[in-house]
């Protein structure tokens, strides 16, 4: 849809949601939820995720069906936690549309990679994301730690590629595991996790008295590595190991001036302050926004995240030549 399209749309979604906020304040005897049995509400909604879109007048009609069997929140006779349709999803009777909605989606995503059944959960970020794989490993090797905790448990050993994000050194720290017994493995000169040094570090954890536990393998490191993931899987087979993923799309943009310079005593320092500059003017200018951070002993790099479904090849040259348009003076 075009532009006044969706305003349009926007607009209209905008008079239901607060048509049916509003009614049960004034029409007497309305309920705090229209009440459907799970299979009766899945079936009335049809959630299915499809491969095409759908048009306005189904988008409007999605809208007064979200608002119509959701529970009504501002109702008079609601007296349970949280607010507006933003219910939390724990439990299908506080949320029965969205926890559908939730189910749904979960089991697309495990049809993509394959998988015909089992569970899944909604993350705000990354770390966040490692920080849970790395939780489930654990649970997964060590089911006794949810009632008895680490006091039960023999130092365990987490493999990560020297190249890996911060978050899992983070990760470490935070469920008790200690940084120190984060086994950081080479890299090739392409930055990939070598997998001989992965078994040696495994032995190496094991003549420690420490328990292996989990390879953490990175697809998409700062240098765009991706770690070999069939021998790593052929490793944590043997080792009877967890493999958890990590997806992570960075980049540098080098200006003419510093090209052909990287051993030049200040090309670093110089390199550092290229992602700052291009930031702020593309900020003044209106003309897009990303992200840019150090790691490690590296300077500051762009981290690009798509968003937006409608982003298309044409958006991507855009996006790469804004970007040299920005920096190329510096």
């Amino acid at each position: 849809m075009d532009h006044r399209e969706g305003q349009h749309f926007l607009t209209q979604a905008l008079k239901v949601i607060m048509k049916e906020g509003f009614l049960v304040l004034v029409i007497p005897g309305l309920q705090v939820c229209e009440w459907r049995e799970p299979e009766e509400l899945a079936a009335l909604l049809d959630l299915e995720l499809r491969e095409n879109g759908e048009s306005q007048h189904q988008l409007l009609q999605r809208v007064r069906d979200v608002a119509k069997y959701s529970v009504k929140t501002n109702h008079p006779s609601f007296f349970n936690q949280l607010f507006a349709l933003n219910t939390s999803q724990y439990t299908y009777d506080v949320a029965p549309v969205f926890v559908l909605m939730e189910y749904e989606v979960l089991a697309k995503l495990r049809s993509l990679v394959g998988w015909t059944e089992g569970d899944g959960i909604f993350c705000p970020g990354g770390s966040v994301s490692n920080m849970y794989a790395m939780n489930v490993a654990r649970c997964h090797t060590f089911p006794e730690v949810k009632l008895k905790g680490l006091w039960a448990l023999p130092p365990l050993a987490v493999f990560t590629s020297q190249e890996s994000h911060y978050s899992v050194m983070k990760a470490a720290a935070f469920q008790g595991i200690g940084t120190e017994n984060v086994f950081q493995i080479k890299v090739d000169d392409w930055g990939c996790m070598i997998p001989e040094d992965l078994d040696e570090k495994i032995e190496l954890a094991k003549s420690q008295e420490a328990f292996p536990f989990l390879v953490h393998a990175t697809s998409g490191t700062l240098q765009g590595a991706f770690d070999p993931l069939e021998p790593i899987a052929d490793i944590y087979d043997r080792q009877g190991l967890w493999m958890p993923e990590f997806v992570n799309m960075c980049f540098w943009f080098i200006p003419p001036s510093l090209r052909g310079k990287e051993n030049s005593p200040d090309y670093q320092s110089r390199l550092s302050e290229v992602g700052p500059v291009i930031r702020e003017r593309m900020m003044k200018q209106g003309t897009m926004m990303v992200g840019y951070q150090p790691h490690g002993g590296r300077v500051n790099f762009f981290r690009m995240i798509v968003v937006s479904p409608k982003l298309s090849q044409q958006d991507m040259i855009f996006f790469l030549d804004e970007i040299e348009r920005l920096g190329n003076d510096l």
